[in-house]
C-alpha cells in the first residue's frame, strides 16, 4: 500500500529553534566545488540520504521541504555520541493526549557525501514516535529540510536517484523545464494550482510542496472554500505522526492542473477531517488549501530554487502513470531487527484482501511464490498495488497455521 502519510504531522515545525551559540547555520560543498551529486534511495516516495552526525555516527535522513529544523528521531542515537541538550519540550498530541518529549541540542555537524554542515541546531525526539523504520521498511534516523534548501539549488532526479546540490551563483536550469513561481513563507514552499471537482466546480488553490510526505494531492475540506470530498469516497487513515493518527476520506477529483501543460485527470486526493489539528500546523495569516507530496513529485525531475523562489519541473518516465490507492486493502508494517517480518496491521473493510479472508495480525510469508525473507517492504507494497486485476497469491502465518490466499487487486475509488 502506498501510505500517504508518515511525515505530515510534526508539531515542531513552527518552533523556530535557533542555535544558542550564535553560529550561523551553514552547509558548504567540500573542496570549493560548484556542485555535488548525492545518491539517494526512495522509500514510499520519500528521499533518504546518508548523513554522518558529528563526524562519528553514520545515519540516514529524509529530505523534507516541510521541515524547518533538522530532526533526530530517537534520543538513543544522540546518547551514543554524548550529545548535550539545552532545552526540553513536552507537546500534547490530538485531543491533548499522547504527550511527546523532545530535546534541543546545538552546534552539531551534519555531513552528507561531499557536503559539510557546521553549527546546526537539532531537535531530538525522546523516543521513536514516528516509527519510520517500520512503515518504510528501512532504518531511518532523522529528517533534514530548510537548512539544506536555503543554501543550494536542489535538483532531485527521481529516476536516477541522484540529488544535485548547486551553489546559487552557478545554477543553470537546463532545457525543457517548466518554471513555476514559488513563495517561501515561514521556511516552507508554496505554489498555486487549479483543481476541478467531480461536479465540475473549479477552484484555484494554494498548496505547500512537501517532499517529506508520500501522498500525491491533499486538500483541506472547508465548505466556505467549496473544498469537499467527492460523493464517491472512502474513509481512510491519512496520517500517522507525532500527534497520533489522522483520519479522513480519499476520493478522485476530476482534474488537477499544476501548471500550463501539466495536468492529470481522476487524481486520487485525500481530505483530512482533523481540522483543528491541521490548523495548529499552519503559518499564521497564510491561506493554505492543502499540499502536494511525493506521489506527484516523483513524476518529475524537480529543481527547488528557494533563494529565488522558483520551482522547475520536467516530466519523467512516470508522469502519465495512473493514480491508484491501496488496491489490496492491506496496510503492512515491517518488524524485527532486520525488518524482515511483515505484519498486516490494517485490513480495509470490503477490500479484495478482506474478502480473501486476511486478518489483522497475519504475517506475510510469501508473495507470488517469493519468500518474504528476500523481499523489502517496498517490494511487497509494490506487488500489492501493481495494477487493477493483477492476481495475488499470498502465504500467510496466522498463529501456528500457514494459509494460502488468492485474490485480484481491485480499486474501489
Amino acid at each position: 500500500m502506498k501510505k500517504r502519510f508518515i511525515l505530515i504531522l510534526l508539531f515542531f515545525y513552527f518552533y523556530g529553534i535557533t542555535n544558542n551559540y550564535g553560529q550561523q547555520l551553514g552547509f558548504s560543498i567540500s573542496d570549493n566545488k560548484k556542485k555535488v551529486e548525492i545518491p539517494f534511495d526512495i522509500y514510499n516516495n520519500l528521499i533518504v540520504v546518508p548523513v554522518v552526525l558529528n563526524d562519528k555516527l553514520p545515519l540516514k535522513f529524509i529530505i523534507d521541504t516541510g521541515v524547518r529544523t533538522s530532526i533526530l528521531t530517537e534520543k538513543s542515537f544522540g546518547d551514543i555520541i554524548n550529545l548535550s541538550y539545552s532545552r526540553k519540550y513536552t507537546i500534547s498530541g490530538l485531543g491533548g493526549e499522547n504527550l511527546i518529549d523532545a530535546y534541543v541540542t546545538n552546534n552539531v555537524s551534519l555531513t552528507l557525501p561531499g557536503v559539510k554542515g557546521r553549527g546546526h541546531a537539532l531537535l531530538v525526539l525522546a523516543e521513536d514516535y514516528l516509527e519510520l523504520r517500520n512503515y518504510l521498511g528501512t532504518d531511518v534516523h532523522g529528517i533534514l529540510g530548510y537548512e539544506l534548501f536555503s543554501r543550494f539549488i536542489v535538483d532531485i532526479d527521481y529516476d536516477r536517484k541522484i540529488m544535485t546540490l548547486t551553489s546559487p551563483d552557478y545554477f543553470k536550469k537546463g532545457k525543457k523545464f517548466q518554471e513555476i513561481p514559488m513563495n517561501i513563507v515561514d521556511t516552507k514552499p508554496y505554489i498555486n494550482a487549479t483543481v476541478v471537482f467531480d461536479d465540475k466546480t473549479k477552484k484555484d488553490v494554494r498548496l505547500m510542496v512537501d517532499s517529506g510526505a508520500s501522498h500525491g494531492l491533499r486538500l483541506e475540506p472547508d465548505s466556505a472554500k467549496n473544498i469537499l470530498p467527492p460523493e464517491k469516497s472512502i474513509d481512510a487513515i491519512l496520517g500517522r505522526g507525532l500527534g497520533g493518527v489522522m483520519g479522513g476520506k480519499i476520493g478522485r477529483i476530476d482534474m488537477f492542473q499544476l501548471a500550463e501543460n501539466i495536468c492529470w485527470e481522476n487524481v486520487i486526493t485525500s481530505f483530512p477531517e482533523d481540522h483543528d489539528f491541521l490548523d495548529s500546523l499552519k503559518t499564521v495569516g497564510l491561506q493554505r488549501d492543502g499540499s502536494i507530496g511525493g506521489e506527484i513529485l516523483t513524476r518529475f525531475k524537480v529543481i527547488f530554487n528557494f533563494p529565488h523562489e522558483k520551482l522547475y519541473l520536467k516530466p519523467s518516465k512516470g508522469f502519465k502513470n495512473r493514480f491508484t490507492y491501496n488496491l489490496s486493502g492491506l496496510t503492512i508494517k515491517a518488524k524485527g531487527s532486520k525488518l524482515d517480518v511483515f505484519e498486516v496491521i490494517e485490513v480495509r473493510k470490503g477490500s479484495s484482501g478482506a474478502l480473501a479472508g486476511i486478518k489483522e495480525g497475519d504475517q506475510i510469508i510469501k508473495v507470488n511464490g517469493t519468500s518474504s525473507k528476500v523481499l523489502h517492504l517496498n517490494n511487497i507494497n509494490a506487488a500489492l498495488n501493481y495494477r487493477e486485476g493483477k492476481k495475488i497469491r499470498l502465504v500467510i502465518q496466522r498463529d501456528n497455521e500457514k494459509l494460502t490466499v488468492k485474490f485480484r487487486l481491485h480499486s474501489i475509488i
